[in-house]
């Protein structure tokens, strides 16, 4: 597959895409003399968003990029060189600059496929490498990942509420910023999204483009009637009208005689599009209008503020949209803006070269962490449904003897009792060296889609099973009272 064209978007090298504190712990990592020294991070999040039991995890292909072009040019380490203490001095070491400009990223990771469902506090993408190289991922990686996780699970549910009928991403305006619209659109399309209006997502990922016209179109002319005359001019076959300029309803019946106008030069009108009014009753009447009208086939597009609440609430109301364009509610992921990813690190290795395991400790349960550098183990049933999932530390030479396990909910005691399963997490990188095959944007689609299927009924019963292995729990409990 074609980059996913990150570096098209952004100056190449990405070093400074991170916080001022990564960099300073990056080069007390470096005078401490642990340029070498391996750390072990994970990358989850602590709470869904939206009222889901999960997230669907998005951005791998972009921070696969991210990984493959990180460098600090001459540039950049003449910025930061620019930049003094509290003294006065200069913050970093020449030193140290020089070796952030020789730089090879040398760090495996492994993650989920995007796509992929993943439940609290599973790692959705583990680094594992040189504690400098892993520290200055963290920044990146997390906006990569917490928005594109976000913006694709949103959409997910205004897919699932749409029930089967198309949804076009339509937020770029709405945005926070070219870069955040590009990448929901993106993001959006995995979630299940059919098309965007975001001309230049679509050149980047080959994501189709739709849209129509907007008011400003329709008030460049004195009759509304000349304006979709125009229209139909100059687009014959893909003439969809937006028709509540005025009167949505005498905008209608111009559009049918406008489209009757084409049908006798041997094209068809497309469809109208409402953006404004009671979509519901509007749409129940302009149905039965164009279907008395001979036009069955021109499709209703509905838009203005829409989100998977308001396209549930129109379709128990017997609106016959057929095509949803969806905006600032999806691109911003309006009701909850932020996703809690977090970026931890789990182990360290010592100077014998074996693993010490790390975990945090909070006064807050929730920010606790786990250690070890973990692998997700889905079970299954008989039937191909998922049973629960298993954490334990890919470090294991042997990991066929899982169970027994504990909840991560409680600690009691957990059994999956079935012998199916299937790891999460694929290699993506190995010492720097990507060894993972990227799918294409609409293969990714397809299996975020497959993904989620048997997971739909799981808003009945949302404690989904997640665990440890009981050598990973004794383990954090064996920190927990070490540090407690």
């Amino acid at each position: 597959m074609a980059s996913s064209h990150l570096d098209h978007v952004y100056a190449s090298g990405f070093g400074l895409f991170t916080d001022l504190y990564q960099l300073t712990m990056a080069q007390a990592y470096w005078k401490k003399g642990w340029y070498n020294r391996k750390g072990v991070f994970q990358l989850y999040y602590r709470e869904p968003p939206f009222g889901e039991p999960y997230v669907i995890a998005a951005g791998l292909d972009l921070a696969v990029d991210l990984i493959r072009a990180y460098t600090f040019s001459e540039e950049a380490a003449r910025y930061l060189g620019s930049l003094r203490g509290a003294t006065g001095a200069p913050l970093f070491e020449l030193s140290f600059l020089n070796y952030l400009q020789r730089l090879q990223m040398q760090c495996d990771v492994d993650a989920v496929p995007e796509g992929t469902v993943v439940f609290p506090n599973e790692p959705l993408l583990r680094v594992e490498g040189p504690l400098p190289q892993a520290q200055l991922l963290e920044t990146a990686l997390l906006s990569i990942i917490n928005f594109s996780s976000l913006i694709a699970t949103k959409a997910a549910r205004v897919v699932r509420a749409a029930r089967g009928d198309s949804v076009l991403e339509f937020g770029f305006r709405r945005a926070q910023g070219l870069d955040g619209a590009i990448t929901a659109a993106r993001a959006a399309f995995v979630g299940g999204c059919h098309a965007t209006s975001n001309v230049i997502a679509g050149q980047l990922y080959d994501i189709p483009v739709r849209g129509t016209h907007a008011h400003s179109w329709i008030m460049c002319f004195e009759e509304e009637i000349e304006a979709f005359r125009a229209y139909a001019e100059a687009f014959p076959d893909d003439s969809v009208f937006l028709v509540d300029t005025y009167d949505s309803l005498d905008g209608v019946r111009k559009a049918i005689q406008v489209g009757r106008e084409l049908r006798e030069r041997g094209h068809e009108m497309r469809g109208i599009r409402l953006d404004s009014g009671d979509l519901a009753e509007l749409s129940i009447r302009a149905r039965a209008m164009l279907d008395e009208a001979g036009f069955p086939d021109a499709a209703i597009v509905a838009s203005n503020s829409l989100d998977e609440y308001a396209i549930q609430e129109l379709k128990s109301k017997g609106a016959p949209i057929a095509i949803w364009g969806v905006g600032t509610k999806l691109t911003t992921a309006f009701d909850q803006p932020a996703l809690g990813g977090v970026y931890k690190l789990s182990a360290i290795q010592k100077d014998n070269g074996s693993w010490a395991y790390r975990a945090k400790l909070s006064e807050q349960a929730v920010k606790s962490s786990n250690p070890g550098a973990q692998q997700i183990r889905r079970y299954w049933n008989a039937e191909g449904q998922p049973v629960g999932d298993l954490l334990f530390n890919a470090h294991r030479t042997d990991p066929t003897d899982l169970p027994p396990a504990r909840s991560l909910r409680n600690g009691e005691q957990l059994n999956l009792q079935t012998d199916r399963h299937t790891d999460l997490h694929r290699p993506i990188f190995r010492k720097g060296e990507l060894v993972y095959e990227r799918p294409s944007l609409r293969a990714i689609q397809a299996y975020c889609r497959d993904q989620q299927r048997p997971f739909q009924d799981l808003k009945m019963n949302p404690a989904f099973p997640v665990g440890l292995t009981e050598d990973l729990y004794q383990l954090k409990t064996a920190i927990q009272a070490e540090l407690g």
